[in-house]
């Protein structure tokens, strides 16, 4: 690596980490302000204000927008050098412009790799931690209310309770069908289950089995109780409020293969957080060298109509990933599509806009 090469790299990256601190503190800042007054009335005692709230979100919000706080920084810093006739210089000395992407690609993939094992598997658990606190603190107690609800936990297998309370673990006027194609063979009711932690089943109390068929119709009526393996979990009926944040790559896809075998609504955030994980590192590359194809020319004036660019374009990509995500969630668009949409659309302007930049 030559010494070109680490300078640009130095300047990338140390512009990109001030950067991404200076909002970080500005967004805890703000964030303390809101919720002070949440802290004293919850009694949130402030080890746990510190270590279990801000503590995690500040790692959030470096990772959130980190994508755009590389293409802020990259115009940042690459408009004052060319203000001050350092790409100039570079490219008269024979550097070829394409050859100057180079340290901008390996800075903006060190970032991404790095943003990639911290979404994966470091920052779930963080944001676990986060979401608990605010669960407990700032956010009133959740309390599953849907009345009369159907569950698919296996292949022809249905599940009914008339009400479940998530504080008990307990599903009342429980029922499990099962099917043979459209016929009905198997059908047990009981007065409840219960949740045992200790064996990670659910427990039936008082239940009745009738086995139905053309050559029979058996009832088996047993009063005590019996443990049952069904693909149904005390998460299932937690507040889902950013839960998929909480999941590892790992458990994203655990999770999809779960809700998929079930045929259950409300898969797209889980399949958006997922592909979001894997968009992130590319979505850094194409935004450093944009913000590098948008600054690399000296300007009259200054750097400022280089900076307010940035910002324009800054802009435009939250919009497309707002608008993008959203239909996506709705179920009208496809999330894979979804995801990469943005980055597809930068990387086009940011081709056609390469053809403009001085050699």
């Amino acid at each position: 690596m030559k010494i070109l090469d680490k300078y640009l790299i130095k300047k990338f990256l140390s512009t990109y980490v001030f950067s991404v601190l200076i909002i970080v503190l500005i967004v805890l800042v703000i964030d303390y302000g809101d919720h002070n007054d949440d802290f004293v009335r919850s009694e949130a005692p402030g080890g746990k204000v510190f270590f279990d709230y801000y503590l995690n979100l500040a790692p959030y919000w470096a990772n959130y927008i980190s994508p755009l706080m590389i293409f802020i920084s990259t115009v940042f810093f690459t408009a004052k050098m060319a203000a001050h006739t350092e790409i100039v210089a570079m490219l008269t000395a024979g550097i070829s412009f394409r050859r100057l992407m180079i340290p901008y690609t390996i800075g903006a993939l060190i970032v991404g790799i790095f943003s990639f094992f911290m979404m994966g598997w470091i920052l779930p658990k963080a944001n676990a931690n986060r979401i608990a606190f605010e669960n407990e603190y700032l956010h009133e107690r959740f309390f599953f209310s849907d009345r009369d609800f159907h569950l698919t936990v296996a292949p022809d297998t249905y599940v009914y309770f008339s009400s479940y309370n998530n504080q008990s673990k307990t599903a009342f006027d429980f029922t499990i069908e099962k099917f043979e194609g459209n016929e009905l063979v198997e059908k047990l009711s009981a007065r409840r289950a219960m949740w045992v932690d200790t064996l990670e089943q659910w427990r039936i109390y008082d239940y009745k089995i009738r086995e139905l068929g053309i050559m029979r119709d058996n009832i088996i009526v047993n009063r005590s109780h019996t443990d049952s393996t069904i693909s149904m979990f005390p998460k299932d009926f937690e507040s889902n409020q950013s839960i998929q944040e909480t999941f590892t790559i790992n458990d994203l896809q655990e999770q999809i293969k779960l809700l998929e075998s079930r045929g259950s609504e409300g898969i797209e955030p889980f399949k958006i957080e997922l592909y979001q994980r894997f968009a992130t590192p590319f979505a850094a590359v194409i935004l450093s060298l944009m913000g590098l194809i948008v600054s690399a020319r000296k300007r009259r004036g200054g750097v400022g109509l280089q900076i307010a660019i940035g910002f324009v374009l800054a802009f435009v990509y939250i919009l497309f990933y707002i608008m993008s995500k959203g239909i996506a969630e709705s179920g009208n668009m496809e999330p894979l599509f979804a995801v990469w949409l943005p980055n597809i659309v930068f990387s086009v302007i940011a081709f056609v806009m390469y053809f403009t930049v001085p050699r």
